[in-house]
């Protein structure tokens, strides 16, 4: 049988084997050697050899901690982060969150879990002066920031308590949660609310107000906030005008996204 890729002179066999073994990798959403590699491709070890020591190089796929298996890497999330950001749910995001902003003068911002840590997708800035130090590529640490809470809805409790295992959860500040029962009861928590209402969660003398985002078929897919030091804020209308303003922006943005 004629191989597509080595028929097609244009084609450059090494690059085309290189994405055939991302591809594997992100199907069987598992650690493989680069046997297991090797034998599922058809390929000569040599030449999987080769693959992993280039993909690993350019921070697309990461061994474990025998460094004897491979995952896909930090950069295969970066190339899908760029490809986010031209995507539905950004064009659809910004300009609801740029009349945010206008409205309550507040940054304003766009975030996805990937595993345990959120990515900002998009950044506005508000009207009040302050320059927000996050911006679209920022990623944090999800259980310990309101948006990586309310993201972590996604999983159930089980998922949750697989995806962290018995490790304890660095604290960015007092009120972050380091047990798994204490996360668990912040999710909840935010996952009853609807939101999440924060003062100094991530920096000392901050405020953020976080909302989800769904889709039209109601699977979370995204969260949303504003935030910004408490001096930015009139602390009087922080569960009014500011969170009204917030939940309104999340449900607009909510009823135009599509599931894919």
């Amino acid at each position: 049988m004629t191989d597509p890729v080595e028929d097609n002179a244009y084609v450059v066999p090494g690059l085309a084997r290189g994405i055939d073994l991302l591809e594997l990798l992100a199907r069987e959403q598992r650690p493989m050697s680069a046997v297991q590699l090797a034998d599922t491709l058809e390929l000569p070890r040599s030449s999987v050899f080769r693959l992993i020591q280039t993909l690993q190089q350019k921070g697309l796929i990461e061994p474990d901690a025998s460094r004897r298996s491979f995952s896909l890497g930090p950069g295969v999330l970066r190339l899908g982060y760029r490809y986010l950001t031209g995507q539905d749910l950004v064009q659809v995001a910004r300009r609801e969150l740029e009349l945010l902003s206008e409205r309550v003068g507040i940054s304003s911002h766009l975030a996805i879990r990937s595993e345990r840590e959120i990515v900002c997708l998009l950044h506005v800035p508000g009207t009040e002066g302050f320059v927000s130090n996050v911006n679209a590529g920022a990623r944090f640490p999800a259980h310990a920031t309101p948006m990586g809470q309310i993201l972590l809805a996604q999983l159930s409790r089980k998922h949750l308590f697989e995806l962290y295992g018995s490790d304890r959860l660095p604290a960015l500040t007092d009120q972050t949660p380091t047990t798994l029962e204490a996360l668990a009861t912040r999710v909840a928590q935010a996952t009853a609310d609807g939101y999440v209402v924060s003062r100094g969660s991530v920096e000392a003398g901050g405020i953020s107000l976080s909302a989800p985002v769904h889709d039209s078929s109601g699977a979370l897919v995204a969260a949303i906030d504003i935030s910004c030091p408490a001096s930015a804020f009139d602390e009087a209308a922080l569960e009014t005008h500011y969170l009204a303003s917030l939940l309104q922006t999340a449900q607009r943005i909510s009823a135009r996204i599509v599931p894919r």
